[in-house]
């Protein structure tokens, strides 16, 4: 059985979609246990079937809006996040799902999971959905502000081995976020990089990659610091939720628009399921022991089940020792 340990008191709409998306990942998925950390009480109010269902109480949540959060996790080690957190190491769980806030689980994973052997800097890495169907991994999306090249090379390798393991894509290309395409732009960092990664035989390197084709990428992985990246991800998310509706608004003007609505209802539907970041899941914190992944914070039931799916999938190709087993031959 795959452990999974859910922080069920993380989210804004807590605990009720959390209990829900545990629920169904039970009934999707036949071998998964789940322990659910939060407010027994609270919990119990919408738990129907306790089928493969633990609950474990926690004395306090980590505020979404929480400004310090590394003395949110160290001051109460009873928080529902921190309990779910600690327990990959000190209770043998495989992995952990959360929608509490981002930057207090990613400060909580570092103290409670710790980063893997050799791995340098975490990061955090949602998969976005592209043109034709596909799916491309965006990273570091807000772990870190600055960083050095050494460290982007490594969060590559694990950007690879997931896109193999999880997405099956057998060779997957890297792209660097840069303001051109041609080689030498943008800042030193960006030239260090570039030619780090043009030198390492494991990084299928693509090259420079301008933001305005993140929807229709040429690479699998796309690779920045947290800032540019967090931007880059932000502009996405506010770009399809205001092209939609301003898609709508057009729509609805005149007998001929509202009849252009009514016919383009359900492929209008499917444009918002498909940018929807639930339906793919989670962001995975990458460079960790164990398997944690950040669900959305507005996550409902599905978007939470998807989470848990995520982290199972992660769980059961062994992705961690894989890219172990990378980074430590880049050592040698």
């Amino acid at each position: 059985m795959i452990k999974i340990a859910i922080d069920a008191m993380g989210g804004d709409f807590a605990p009720k979609e959390q209990v829900e998306g545990a629920q169904l990942a039970i009934a999707r998925i036949p071998d998964i246990e789940l322990t659910l950390y939060g407010d027994e009480t609270e919990i119990r109010k919408y738990l129907q079937d306790e089928s493969r269902i633990n609950i474990v109480q926690a004395d306090g949540v980590v505020s979404m809006d929480e400004k310090d959060p590394i003395r949110a996790i160290r001051q109460n080690r009873r928080s529902s996040m921190a309990l779910a957190l600690s327990s990959v190491r000190k209770e043998g769980q495989d992995a952990v799902v959360s929608s509490g806030a981002t930057q207090a689980l990613i400060a909580g994973a570092h103290i409670l999971i710790g980063r893997m052997k050799g791995m340098k800097r975490t990061a955090i890495a949602p998969v976005i959905p592209t043109v034709g169907n596909g799916r491309m991994i965006l990273l570091d999306a807000g772990a870190n502000m600055e960083i050095r090249p050494e460290h982007m090379l490594q969060q590559a390798h694990f950007a690879t081995v997931y896109a193999k393991e999880i997405l099956d894509i057998a060779e997957p290309k890297v792209g660097l976020i840069n303001v051109g395409t041609e080689e030498g732009k943008g800042r030193e960092l960006d030239n260090d990089v570039e030619a780090l990664f043009k030198s390492n035989a494991r990084i299928d390197f693509h090259g420079n990659v301008e933001p305005k084709d993140v929807l229709d990428p040429p690479a699998e992985v796309l690779i920045s610091d947290g800032f540019t990246a967090n931007i880059v991800m932000k502009t996405i998310e506010g770009t399809a939720k205001g092209m939609g509706t301003m898609l709508k608004e057009e729509l609805s003007q005149g007998i001929l628009g509202k009849l252009g609505l009514l016919l383009s209802y359900r492929n209008l539907k499917r444009f918002k399921r498909r940018m929807d970041p639930a339906e793919i899941g989670g962001a995975m914190i990458y460079g960790l022991r164990g398997v944690a992944i950040k669900a959305q914070g507005a996550s409902k039931s599905d978007g939470f089940y998807n989470a848990i799916r995520q982290a199972s999938d992660v769980v059961r190709q062994d992705v961690i020792e894989k890219v172990s087993t990378v980074i430590e031959s880049e050592e040698t």
